[in-house]
């Protein structure tokens, strides 16, 4: 396994993100599309309760952006995926965290056509209910990813800033940009191109979206949200996350069953 170096972590802790060499293998990620096409199929291995944060993107919907979250709960190849290895070690080498627990994933299919952006946000901002200010992202597309077919892109070093108006719905990027070029902060964003079975990560405070697919095929790719093992749910906000965890009686961020434990590997709990 290739974990990221000094130069490495340093560059994540300058910018806010980092791209990996390719640490996913093929064979997981062939399962991983399969587990993709089960999962809009409804063939699920699990079933997790009926819930608003659970149904996410429906076919009556149509063809939108579609974000499914808990799809690795549901449906076996995503969650093999999830729990690599490589990735939560990574995460714990780039954090600096003893340990990784999953927060939770959003599968995500965006269609061809240029119908669908994802607006300039940080994952921080609708993570409020935690205690942790270094959780992050790994984003893991199931093909190579450019400019072209929606790569995400990044703000660097924006999660030393503090930039509000921001939103993941928003199809108006321009005007994300400006609000964010007049709070004094350069909106210019480096969009990495990336093959497949590399990695992205970005600190949870990282400026990042995405443009329109412009290409003729989905961007088919899964967003695994991770949080340090020091994370705890903090009172005065909510997450759709305490509708399925345990409590104890407020709710429990180490739930393994909801969010397992990622790394290190000999505290791993199965996901159900």
């Amino acid at each position: 396994m290739e974990l990221p170096g000094a130069d490495d972590i340093a560059f994540y802790r300058e910018h806010g993100y980092w791209i990996s060499p390719v640490i996913v293998p093929s064979d997981v990620l062939d399962a991983a599309e399969r587990g993709m096409e089960r999962f809009y199929a409804g063939d699920h291995d699990h079933a997790l309760p009926d819930l608003p944060a659970t149904r996410g993107w429906q076919a009556a919907d149509g063809d939108v952006l579609r974000k499914n979250d808990y799809s690795s709960l549901r449906v076996d190849e995503l969650g093999t995926l999830v729990r690599h290895p490589a990735i939560g070690a990574t995460a714990a080498a780039l954090s600096g965290a003893d340990g990784i627990r999953l927060w939770h994933d959003q599968l995500l299919f965006k269609p061809p056509g240029g119908s669908a952006r994802v607006g300039w946000h940080t994952d921080r901002q609708y993570w409020q209910s935690c205690t942790s200010d270094d959780m992050l992202t790994a984003w893991v597309g199931f093909h190579d990813v450019d400019e072209v077919n929606g790569a995400v892109g990044f703000l660097p070093g924006s999660h030393r800033w503090s930039v509000t108006g921001l939103d993941f719905f928003s199809q108006d990027n321009a005007g994300l940009e400006a609000s964010i070029a007049a709070q004094g902060f350069d909106p210019t964003p480096v969009v990495p191109r990336m093959k497949r079975g590399q990695v992205s990560f970005h600190h949870c405070r990282t400026v990042h979206g995405s443009s329109a697919n412009l290409s003729t095929a989905p961007r088919r790719s899964i967003a695994i949200h991770l949080q340090p093992a020091s994370n705890r749910w903090r009172p005065g906000s909510a997450h759709p996350n305490d509708t399925l965890v345990r409590r104890n009686p407020d709710p429990d961020y180490t739930d393994p069953a909801i969010q397992p434990t990622l790394w290190p590997l000999d505290n791993r709990t199965a996901v159900r």
